[in-house]
């Protein structure tokens, strides 16, 4: 299990036209954020079959793999480190040193898909039941990627009805500049919503006029077209015009 064989099995069911859509796809020109990023062409069902595959693999071969400028080969090793800590054999200690180890390499979590299909399954998981000081530091970070996993990690909390900690990274975030953290906020609201829809139009009452309109038209998908109304013309100044 060594990552150069890791690596081979990606390239294996690689496609060039695949990668050619994933790098337009996810921005990786100049000045995007995405940019350098690099794409053998392979489908996410594929990367998680061979991280399945490969879940047993040891920690340095996992770094190495992070190390790569492909995209697929992070990604494997995110997922990767998913399936070890879902694993039933996995000890708690191990938990914490995958926690760990995800943290240490959080740089190379750098798009937003890498982001979303393994933070909260890992950092959210694994905060559940602790002090979840450190999703208050990734989010006052500098790192557009460490501050999306700050609020994504938070799923986690919300699938066992904890709306707390996503509702006040939300407040603390949704002045961020970035449209992926815009959307990123939206999302989690929305997912409180669908949990709890009083929680989260009393948290509207309170911030709509404030939020991005991106974040507010996510946070709000899910509500009947009145109520939507109502808070997207929360959004409109004294003289009719939206901000």
């Amino acid at each position: 299990m060594t990552a150069a064989c890791v690596f081979n099995e990606l390239k294996a069911v690689a496609s060039p036209e695949k990668a050619l859509h994933l790098s337009r796809f996810f921005k990786t020109g100049p000045g995007q954020y995405g940019e350098g990023d690099r794409f053998l062409g392979v489908i996410v069902p594929q990367t998680r079959r061979i991280a399945k595959a490969n879940k047993a693999m040891p920690f340095e071969a996992l770094e190495e793999l992070l190390k790569s400028p492909w995209h697929e080969a992070r990604l494997c090793a995110f997922l990767i480190l998913v399936y070890r800590f879902q694993d039933r054999k996995t000890t708690s200690e191990e938990k914490t040193e995958i926690f760990r180890f995800y943290l240490k390499h959080i740089d190379r979590c750098n798009n937003w898909d890498l982001v979303d299909l393994t933070c909260k399954e890992v950092i959210g998981a694994y905060l559940i039941d602790k002090d979840r000081t450190v999703l208050y530091e990734l989010a006052a970070s500098e790192h557009l990627w460490s501050q999306r996993v700050a609020i994504v990690s938070t799923w986690a909390f919300i699938r066992q009805s904890d709306f707390t900690d996503t509702l006040v990274l939300a407040e603390q975030l949704m002045t961020h500049k970035h449209d992926l953290m815009h959307k990123a906020v939206g999302w989690m609201l929305r997912e409180v919503g669908k949990k709890d829809r009083e929680t989260l139009t009393y948290f509207l009452e309170r911030h709509a006029i404030k939020l991005p309109r991106t974040t507010l038209r996510y946070a709000i998908e899910h509500y009947p077209e009145p109520q939507r109304q109502y808070f997207l013309k929360m959004k409109r100044d004294e003289n009719g015009k939206t901000k």
